[in-house]
């Protein structure tokens, strides 16, 4: 029990996964309808439309009108990532993540690896990937991301068959493994750059409380976006930054219960309260 409750979250992260692509294959191929179609566009129990909004943006550049129903889909999930869960698509939704992850751990296990990166590369190039997929879409006509997302070959690859989208899945889990740590998911993917930028001011947050800290410094060592806790071991704060996938591995590594999920504005009349300054 007690390594089930240390590793509670890795198991619940996984479980979504897992969960959400064995939905998308009964309603694809045993026409369940409790999640049918795929990550960029589904129905939920045969009636609520979901639409990835970073595909929708990208059809928009291309010329294309986009249903009403796609833009419905689109903006229930901003409302949900942008207002309550961050960037929690990456860590609770991505299959991908699964795929980066695996080669993260086979990274520590190579001889003599104990650096971040081979290849040095700034976390900003997924915004960057973002305006390039635009401007591409808007002059090819296609949605140019859609197009060679690994995400989505993944995705169909489980469901229909890989095809040669395993090339781009191979790609991403050796990138990973022998070029950069976290590197697809960290520095190069724009949905994962998109739900930054759209989970910037979200409720879910993670709280450093320091005076629980002893500075081992696990949280940092484990951390996928460890540029989101500069906080650590200085003062008690929530991380503040959207590129916080809310993985909660800086909770798990924890022994000292210094870090915790907490909601934005509980966590600030919280703090308020244990200042004195609220009666």
């Amino acid at each position: 029990m007690g390594m089930i409750r240390k590793h509670r979250y890795l198991i619940s992260r996984r479980t979504s996964q897992i969960s959400i692509m064995l939905l998308f294959i009964a309603g694809n191929v045993l026409g369940w309808k409790v999640l049918a179609g795929n990550l960029s566009t589904s129905k939920v129990l045969g009636a609520v439309h979901l639409a990835d909004p970073f595909a929708v943006i990208q059809i928009f550049a291309t010329g294309n009108s986009v249903s009403s129903e796609a833009l419905v889909g689109a903006l229930i999930i901003i409302l949900f990532f942008g207002v309550f869960a961050g960037r929690a698509f990456c860590s609770w939704v991505c299959p991908v993540n699964i795929l980066t992850d695996m080669a993260g751990w086979l990274r520590k296990k190579i001889p003599g690896e104990s650096g971040e990166r081979t290849l040095l590369m700034s976390r900003n190039v997924r915004y960057w990937v973002i305006g390039i997929s635009l401007v591409l879409s808007l002059f090819t006509g296609v949605a140019a991301f859609e197009w060679i997302s690994p995400i989505s070959m993944l995705h169909r690859g489980i469901i229909f068959g890989m095809g040669m989208g395993w090339t781009a899945v191979l790609a991403v889990f050796l990138f990973d493994l022998l070029m950069v740590r976290n590197g697809f998911c960290g520095h190069v993917c724009p949905l994962g750059g998109f739900y930054s930028l759209i989970g910037r001011f979200s409720l879910l947050r993670v709280r450093h409380d320091r005076e629980k800290c002893t500075l081992c410094m696990r949280c940092i060592e484990t951390c996928p976006e460890r540029q989101v806790l500069p906080m650590v071991g200085k003062q008690t704060a929530l991380v503040s930054s959207g590129e916080c996938s809310n993985c909660a591995r800086c909770i798990e590594v924890c022994d000292d219960k210094a870090m915790e999920f907490v909601g934005k504005f509980f966590s600030a009349k919280k703090q308020d309260e244990k200042e004195g300054i609220l009666s």
